[in-house]
Formats: C-alpha cells, sequence, structure tokens
C-alpha cells in the first residue's frame, strides 16, 4: 500500500514539474556525465557490466524525455580518453553494450520518427573496428535529420579535442587556407568534435550524476564559453529518473530569472544615474538672456 501511494505521489510530483518547466525556457543544449554505473553494480553485489546494461536503458528513457520536454540537442559522456585505464573484459563489454545501442538506434522507428540525428564526438579511431562500422551505421542512416541531436561522446577528452582542433587549423594556416587574421571563435568551434558538419553548439545547461562535483575534462569550449548552468545530484545514473531531469532544468530556469532580474536591476540604476546627471547639467546652465525687439 506504502510503495502504491508513493507511486501516486511520484507521477503527481513528476506532472506538476512537466508543466512548470515545460511553460518557461527549456534548454537548448544540455549535457550529461553519466557517472555511477560500476558503483551501482558494486552496490548491488552485481558484476560491473550490470551496472552499465542498466544505464544504458535510462540513457533510451533520457533520450525520450529531452525529446518530449523539447531539449535540441542532447550529449552523453560515454566513454572518455582516461577510460581507457580500465581493465580489457570491462572495455570489452561495454564496446560491445555501446555498439549494440547504436544499431538499435539505426533500427528504432522512434529515430525516425523524431527526426534525430546521430553523432559521435572523440578520436574514434580509437575504438574497435566493429563499433567503428556501428558508429558509421548509426550516423548515416539519420544524417538527414536536423529535428534532433543526439551526440555520444565516446573515446572523448575536451582538452585533447581543443588540440586536435589547433593542429588542423594550424595545417590549414600553413597551406594557406586560412588566413590567422580570419581565426575566430567560430573557426575553432567548427573544427572541434565532429569535424564534418554542424559544429556542436554551447551548452546550456550540464548534469553530472553519481555525487561528484567536477566536469571531467567534458566539451570544455562548449561550456565554459557559455557559462552554463550545471546540475549536480546524488543519483547514481541507473538511478536517475525523470524528475531529476526536471530539476535540473528548473535549476537552469532559476538561473535565467535570476540574471534576469540582475540585468533589470542594473539597467534601472544606470537610468536613474543618468537622469540625475541630465538634471545636474540643466542646473548648471546658466539662464537665457531674452531680449525684446
Amino acid at each position: 500500500m506504502l510503495k502504491y501511494i508513493s507511486g501516486i505521489a511520484y507521477r503527481t510530483y513528476e506532472l506538476l514539474l512537466s508543466k512548470e518547466v515545460i511553460h518557461s525556457n527549456v534548454p537548448e543544449h544540455i549535457a550529461i556525465i553519466m557517472d555511477g554505473n560500476r558503483r551501482y553494480a558494486n552496490r548491488a553485489g552485481k558484476l560491473i557490466n550490470y551496472g552499465h546494461a542498466k544505464g544504458a536503458s535510462v540513457t533510451e528513457k533520457v533520450i525520450e524525455w529531452s525529446h518530449e520536454i523539447g531539449v535540441k540537442q542532447l550529449t552523453v559522456y560515454a566513454f572518455s580518453t582516461e577510460n581507457f585505464n580500465r581493465s580489457a573484459d570491462e572495455k570489452e563489454k561495454l564496446f560491445e553494450l555501446i555498439g549494440l545501442k547504436f544499431d538499435e538506434l539505426c533500427r528504432d522507428e522512434r529515430t525516425h520518427k523524431r527526426k534525430m540525428h546521430i553523432r559521435a564526438i572523440g578520436d574514434l579511431q580509437k575504438l574497435p573496428s566493429g563499433l567503428q562500422e556501428s558508429i558509421k551505421e548509426a550516423e548515416k542512416c539519420t544524417a538527414g535529420y536536423d529535428r534532433f541531436y543526439l551526440n555520444v561522446a565516446i573515446a572523448y577528452g575536451g582538452r585533447q579535442d581543443i588540440v586536435q582542433a589547433v593542429r588542423k587549423i594550424a595545417e590549414k594556416v600553413d597551406k594557406g587556407q586560412i588566413d590567422p587574421e580570419d581565426i575566430t571563435e567560430s573557426t575553432i568551434s567548427n573544427h572541434l568534435y565532429p569535424v564534418a558538419g554542424n559544429a556542436v553548439p554551447n551548452v546550456d545547461l550540464i548534469i553530472r550524476t553519481g555525487g561528484d562535483e567536477r566536469v571531467s575534462n567534458f566539451l570544455p569550449w562548449q561550456t565554459a564559453g557559455n557559462e552554463c548552468a550545471t546540475y549536480f545530484c546524488a543519483p547514481f545514473w541507473p538511478e536517475f529518473r525523470k524528475i531529476d531531469l526536471l530539476r535540473s532544468i528548473r535549476i537552469y530556469q532559476e538561473r535565467l530569472q535570476e540574471k534576469k532580474r540582475v540585468m533589470i536591476r542594473r539597467n534601472a540604476i544606470l537610468l536613474k544615474a543618468s537622469e540625475k546627471k541630465n538634471t545636474e547639467i540643466v542646473h548648471s546652465c546658466p539662464a537665457n538672456n531674452v531680449r525684446g525687439i
């Protein structure tokens, strides 16, 4: 009975929170550090792969929720360059799981109904050939879509991304294809992963699960330059719920509202100071002499 009542309370709260969030500014680009799969498995007394499988199921739900809410770009951190230090067995099974999910996304009717464009960002040459093929096929079968973007960061490191972009730009400068004077922020953005096609845009909201409060070298160019909101939460990734996503978006919206209030107060102060200055100037001017004709 208690579980039933708790379920009703959760669904009611989720519904109210959904209505509240949808009727305000929804972030266009959300990036998620999906942390806690291994700790979730350890706590349950299961093998690590159990945690990764549970986490992958949650990722599918988050894609659905994000599209439903109106998010335009979702970037998920699937595998970092540092993760290559893990055991060979864990990496092998994780790469198999990720490849399977890419294959499923390509076949899933919802992918095509959503017009979802799938892209992988990272040093893909470091991945097993089978996984590379799955990525290529998923990118190919969704290449014509542009309503919703799913960016999967795999074999990805933020600093490495910037380094490879600088190298490519330097090569073009050396070949005379780019004038150094013409290099702008857009030039750098357009040479970040994925190099081909539209650049990954600035991030509005970054979420990290698992309790750690750090961004782990994730999309540094797209997050730092945009002063995006950051939401850290305690649940391990396999425990992440829709209300956790909705709460993070509400934090983003509250931050926007606070920035708007600060801007209004600042403009009011400037306007008042300007009016005071103009009044002082008027009073300091000598009265005009008027002569009769």
